[in-house]
């Protein structure tokens, strides 16, 4: 189990980015195309976490002072530092093999985030406001490398879109590294001496807002109404707000901003939103494929 928990398997679902830009072509039937991504979050989640693995290595020191980070395999010593560096080199070989068997050029957007995250790893992380971008870009490459397997044109709302939502979890991240210094009276990053929480209050309040103005100018773009064939992506911007909503007030209210996968895993209100906010998207770019929502979209 130690093992497996070192892998961090339920951060692999930031992967699933890899599946956006085959979704919003309306695409999503292809199944060869499907497969293919299929392999490609394979590959991702392997680099994936043989980045946590070269994090937690680094940082099993100062993990070993967090609440919460004290728990993860290298921290608590349940996984010897040689056999993380073992498992962190066959996730490499693994994760490359199977992105440059899949397509070359997508072992390319890999090998980009890889060198990305090993300078966050080896020093980015400790400059404030760099760190926080440089995990936001490593969505954007998530996508990108959707694009690249799925040979679908990405287009640059949808950049814009997942780098404001990356940038808002990171900015809430960091809150709760500083709540944790104000509780603790201890850094638990050097980054976080340039942040505090006046500043990072401002940063939800412009980018949550950003992100709403952004997603209706999206979806009411003309170029995306021509493109979609409909105007109505628009009523999907009620889910967006919900969903924003529910996370400001586990943020300010709850005063719980940790990592946003957990949040998801556990948060009702963001699954339903969620949830809902797909079968919305669903129901309007694929109506014609599926005759109950075909009667929905005549309705509205």
């Amino acid at each position: 189990m130690a093992y497996l928990k070192l892998l961090r398997p339920k951060d692999w679902a930031k992967n699933l980015f890899l599946f956006i830009p085959l979704f919003f072509a309306r695409e999503f039937q292809d199944q060869a195309k499907l497969v293919h991504l299929a392999f490609g979050f394979a590959a991702f989640s392997f680099i994936a976490s043989s980045i946590y693995i070269i994090n937690d290595y680094r940082d099993r020191e100062d993990d070993r002072k967090h609440p919460t980070k004290c728990k993860r395999p290298l921290a608590s010593g349940a996984v010897s530092p040689m056999a993380a560096v073992l498992i962190g080199a066959l996730l490499i070989i693994g994760g490359f093999s199977i992105a440059w068997f899949t397509r070359p050029e997508f072992a390319a957007v890999l090998l980009a985030y890889f060198l990305l995250n090993l300078a966050y790893c080896f020093g980015l992380k400790n400059i404030a406001i760099l760190d926080i971008f440089i995990l936001a870009a490593g969505f954007v490459l998530r996508i990108k490398s959707g694009s690249v397997i799925s040979d679908v044109p990405l287009s640059e709302w949808i950049i814009i879109m997942v780098l404001l939502l990356a940038i808002f979890m990171a900015i809430g991240k960091r809150r709760d590294d500083v709540l944790l210094k104000l509780s603790s009276g201890t850094d638990m990053r050097k980054s976080i001496k340039g942040y505090n929480l006046e500043l990072l209050n401002v940063l939800l309040a412009v980018v949550s807002s950003i992100i709403v103005v952004a997603y209706l100018m999206y979806t009411m773009s003309p170029e995306v109404k021509q493109r979609m064939g409909t105007y109505r992506l628009y009523y999907t911007g009620v889910f967006v707000l919900a969903g924003l909503m529910r996370y400001l007030q586990l943020i300010y209210v709850s005063e719980d901003s940790g990592s946003p996968t957990r949040i998801l895993y556990k948060d009702r209100f963001i699954q339903v939103t969620l949830f809902l906010w797909i079968i919305s998207f669903v129901a309007i770019l694929y109506s014609e494929d599926v005759p109950f929502f075909e009667i929905l979209r005549k309705l509205f």
